[in-house]
């Protein structure tokens, strides 16, 4: 089993859109996909149920307060409750699970980063191309640099840029502030209907017609090479 996370602190950076898509190309090629989501927003959970049955199948987690969710094959953080309650949100992979993907939530951070990123083969950071946006994500990428897992490289990290449109000066500006890390930067994204489009009907890109979004299935390309070579 292969396990992937999805992360950046700032909310709003792209993290379900990357997480969602990343469980729908695994489903589409056979794989055996839970995509688990420790952000107690339940995004990703709730698009989870706008899903049709005829679609390659997503499974996912059953939550719960902490103690409460078993305590075999355990990956997740800890986070707060709409009540402001403290909850460990875990996971037990069905049977057979092959692909474990993780949605997190804005902030992650501290010990609920270090127990994700020591769980999984692979990390992805979405990044926008705005000034508080790549503020945000300095501070994370240097903390995310540092854990263990990653220094050890048990565990590997790579950047995509989200929403990007390459004519744009923050396109450029975002180009040059992610040059300074030694990371992969593994495509940049567009801006397009396609994904509240998708999402809107529990789909993913994966799911349409090659046709319909051949530019972006070529984007991301080079993405899903990174993640089959875990």
């Amino acid at each position: 089993m292969k396990s992937f996370l999805v992360a950046n602190p700032k909310g709003g950076s792209g993290k379900s859109t990357l997480a969602t898509n990343l469980a729908g190309y695994f489903a589409r090629a056979g794989e055996q996909v839970m995509l688990g989501d420790t952000d107690v927003q339940q995004s990703s959970r709730e698009w989870l149920r706008l899903r049709s049955p005829q679609l390659p199948r997503i499974g996912t987690w059953e939550l719960g307060e902490r103690g409460k969710a078993g305590e075999a094959g355990k990956a997740g953080a800890a986070g707060k409750s709409a009540t402001g309650k403290a909850v460990s949100l875990t996971a037990r992979p069905p049977a057979g699970t092959t692909r474990v993907v993780l949605d997190t939530p804005a902030g992650l951070h501290g010990k609920a980063l270090e127990r994700c990123v020591k769980r999984v083969n692979r990390v992805i950071v979405p990044v926008q191309p705005s000034l508080f946006d790549m503020l945000a994500t300095r501070h994370f990428l240097e903390t995310l640099l540092a854990e263990k897992a990653v220094r050890k490289e048990r565990t590997f990290v790579a950047v995509v840029g989200m929403r990007v449109d390459a004519r744009t000066r923050a396109a450029s500006e975002l180009e040059s502030f992610l040059a300074s890390y030694e990371l992969p930067v593994l495509a940049y994204l567009r801006d397009t209907q396609l994904y509240p489009q998708t999402v809107a009907n529990g789909m993913t890109l994966f799911d349409l017609p090659p046709s319909r979004a051949a530019r972006d299935l070529t984007a991301w390309q080079p993405i899903l090479e990174w993640l089959d070579a875990a």
